[in-house]
């Protein structure tokens, strides 16, 4: 099975309440946002969303300029089936990270629970390539990974675990490390998932 034939099907068999990385209310990434102070209008981008709330949430605080990215068609369409008429206000892109050419840059990348899924030095020098090209100088990037302490695979698939030191390796290159936390995420089985977020600015 292909790594999107993986996530079609997984979108395609569970419900949003059936998935380890659901969550009602993004508060983190929220706040990561809010802290940031960036204008109305500035280019947001959620990296492997899927069907997170964390758009729903943006355009409630009156966010103008949204793109969300999914490798998963099945995704983006649930999506857009919830927000109904609000989905209009949004720019949407099925594809792999690793195959995003965007034609702009942003002001704010976020990325919560798909970037640790690259296990390979490759995948991981190209995210962190197009991360440095596709993110607008001064501009933030926020990364939620599993931490140490979290857990070794999700939705089947090996990750990689990640310190605050070890992320900003991939990233010191062209980016200053702001702020990082850990936190528990409760999946809705109730299991303990540990979180690590760190917010990198853009030199």
């Amino acid at each position: 099975m292909t790594k999107k034939e993986h996530w079609e099907n997984v979108f395609s068999t569970k419900k949003e309440t059936e998935v380890s990385w659901y969550q009602v209310n993004p508060k983190t990434s929220i706040d990561f946002v809010i802290k940031t102070k960036i204008a109305k209008n500035a280019k947001i981008i959620d990296i492997g969303g899927g069907d997170s709330y964390l758009i729903d949430s943006l355009l409630e605080l009156g966010f103008t300029n949204l793109y969300l990215l999914d490798i998963s068609a099945t995704a983006i369409e649930r999506i857009k089936k919830r927000l109904g008429e609000k989905a209009t206000n949004v720019n949407f892109i099925v594809s792999d990270v690793l195959d995003f050419k965007p034609d702009m840059t942003f002001d704010f990348w976020h990325d919560r629970a798909s970037f640790h899924f690259l296990i390979d030095k490759n995948q991981i020098d190209k995210y962190a390539e197009l991360v440095a090209s596709a993110v607008a100088k001064n501009g933030n990037l926020v990364l939620g990974t599993f931490s140490e302490n979290g857990p070794k695979k999700c939705s089947g698939l090996d990750i990689k675990q990640y310190n605050e030191a070890s992320l900003n390796i991939v990233f010191n290159s062209n980016f200053d490390l702001i702020e990082s936390i850990t936190e528990d995420h409760i999946t809705p089985f109730e299991t303990v998932q540990n979180f690590l977020f760190c917010n990198f600015r853009k030199r």
